[in-house]
């Protein structure tokens, strides 16, 4: 078959990859946020994919030694109405352009299904496609589980099982990695903070069914500060309340729906606290972590998946 390519515009990465023969080669690049800011607005995010995706592009294609036959992009967040980010806008128009410079087939996804493809294929899991899983997205701008049912044309439909009522884990943690003075986003540098303490929390999940709250984590690392904590016990805690909340989640939906695997994607599932927590548990699967961030592997992988099954259907 030939090469893949993929392109995702996210809100805080510029992201290309290539499905080929040697695997998934990948080119990445964060875009800038200025110091002591907790995020981007859309327009900016704009600005920086359109000034760094050529770029990008360009590096990848000059690696590839066959012909591309196909190209994946992310246009939405999510697989649900109004699911709508103009920095995905970026990555589409590329996309376009490309498929029709090139007369091939250009195929659409969400940047959700992406995270739980590029997870699938870096924990080894390609074959869940075929079987009925649970996937966590845990990120910056979701912390949901969905259901995914078989999907015979590769594209990953999923639907919503369970979800944080208010902040996301990625806003959480870095919402305390301000507090702490920690760069954005906060994420591995609150591990490695966390990794440096010798308290023991056992922090309760806020739960409404099977959905999570995480509004109040800011307020009780807040009070922890204030009387005194380290900074490390405090950047636990905060990790320590993510997990609880994802462990909750995680208990709900294995009573629901007992048998079926759980992998999780996304950025914030990166963290070892996490992952070494909720694996032993549920015996879980999780992205490698060059696969966990924000990535363009999961839709040239789905763009392989797709256009293989056009081509074997003909």
């Amino acid at each position: 078959m030939p090469d893949c390519l993929g392109i995702d515009t996210s809100n805080y990465t510029t992201s290309a990859a290539l499905y080929c023969k040697q695997g998934i080669l990948q080119r990445k690049k964060l875009l800038p946020v200025r110091e002591g800011a907790l995020g981007l607005r859309q327009s900016d995010a704009v600005f920086h994919h359109v000034q760094q995706l050529p770029e990008l592009v360009e590096a990848l294609l000059k690696e590839s030694d066959g012909c591309i036959g196909a190209v994946g992009v992310s246009s939405r967040p999510r697989d649900q109405a109004g699911s709508y980010m103009p920095c995905f806008t970026v990555g589409t128009g590329v996309a376009r352009s490309l498929a029709a410079a090139l007369k091939i087939p250009l195929f659409y996804f969400s940047h959700q299904a992406g995270h739980i493809a590029a997870a699938l294929y870096s924990a080894g899991c390609m074959e869940w496609v075929e079987r009925p899983f649970l996937a966590f997205h845990v990120s910056g701008g979701t912390t949901e589980a969905v259901r995914v049912p078989p999907d015979p044309e590769g594209i990953l439909r999923a639907d919503t099982a369970a979800t944080s009522l208010d902040l996301k884990a990625g806003q959480a943690i870095d919402r305390v990695g301000g507090l702490l003075g920690l760069p954005f986003p906060s994420g591995r540098a609150m591990e490695a903070l966390a990794l440096a303490s010798k308290a023991e929390f056992r922090p309760r999940a806020s739960m409404k069914g099977g959905n999570c709250s995480l509004s109040g984590v800011q307020n009780q690392c807040e009070k922890l500060l204030r009387e005194g904590a380290p900074k490390e016990d405090v950047a636990l805690y905060c990790l320590l309340s993510v997990h609880a909340a994802l462990d909750a989640m995680a208990a709900a939906l294995t009573e629901k729906h007992p048998g079926l695997p759980i992998l999780f994607a996304g950025g914030v599932s990166g963290c070892s606290i996490l992952r070494e927590r909720l694996s032993r548990k549920y015996q879980a699967k999780f992205a490698e972590p060059d696969f966990s961030s924000d990535n363009a592997a999961g839709v040239a992988l789905l763009a392989s998946l797709r256009l293989n099954h056009i081509v074997g259907n003909e």
